[in-house]
């Protein structure tokens, strides 16, 4: 006959271990944290600013300490409060400033000196020294809180330099989801296209670039080396 006293215990013991089992391959089922940062990265590029921020920040869960994804998260909450300003919800675009704040800051404090993290931290910063102007005119604060797309081509220099040309092609494209009309994006994004052997959307980036800012005589010149019919470079100022 068994004693009781020691059947228990070794009850509960199996239990405990299964739980434990259990846990450990849900846990090892769900997706990974590159693969959680490729999807936020897909919705981020066709602008859907908050399920791309939830994706990035359950990559956040699983590592904290990852520059880039605090940088994707602080911007995703940037592109949030444009879009409650322009819907005149002040109070809480605010509260998506102060959000950015806080992961531009942490990202720092992981990479000091990033510069698309610093660039962002000191916009948002200007836009909550600017609180009042920001309640009086939703259509200045829209205006005003958007991120800076030279952020990400920043970060698309780095990848290109590294001989990451996917990732430099990604953040191009996140560049021009912020903002489209950025002759520098079309400009970057036309260049690697064409280092890839993408030459038609190259040419049509580079074509786009400088009908956004004609003065580029840069992309002027490559787009005659390359048999491309250019007018004169102008000398004004971009156009809108």
């Amino acid at each position: 006959m068994h004693d009781i006293r020691t059947t228990r215990p070794r009850t509960a013991l199996v239990a405990s271990l299964v739980a434990a089992i259990s846990l450990a391959f849900l846990v090892g089922c769900g997706p990974t944290f590159q693969e959680l940062r490729q999807e936020g990265q897909r919705s981020f590029a066709e602008c859907k600013w908050g399920p791309a921020r939830n994706l990035f920040y359950e990559a956040h869960l699983k590592a904290p300490e990852h520059a880039e994804n605090l940088l994707d998260l602080g911007v995703c909450s940037m592109m949030l409060a444009r879009r409650k300003f322009e819907s005149g919800d002040h109070a809480a675009g605010m509260r998506e400033v102060d959000r950015a704040i806080e992961y531009f800051s942490r990202a720092l404090a992981v990479r000091p000196g990033f510069g698309p993290a610093l660039t962002g931290k000191n916009r948002a910063e200007e836009l909550k020294g600017q609180f009042e102007e920001a309640l009086r005119t939703a259509h200045w604060a829209a205006r005003y809180v958007g991120p800076s797309a030279e952020q990400y081509i920043f970060l698309a220099a780095e990848y290109e330099e590294r001989g990451d040309l996917d990732s430099a092609l990604l953040r191009c494209r996140q560049a021009l989801a912020m903002e489209p009309r950025n002759p520098a994006g079309h400009k970057a994004i036309g260049m690697l296209f064409l280092r890839v052997g993408n030459r038609a959307w190259g040419v049509e980036a580079l074509m786009e670039s400088l009908r956004l800012d004609p003065t580029q005589k840069d992309v002027a010149d490559k787009l005659r080396s390359l048999g491309e019919p250019v007018p004169a470079v102008a000398t004004g100022p971009p156009r809108d």
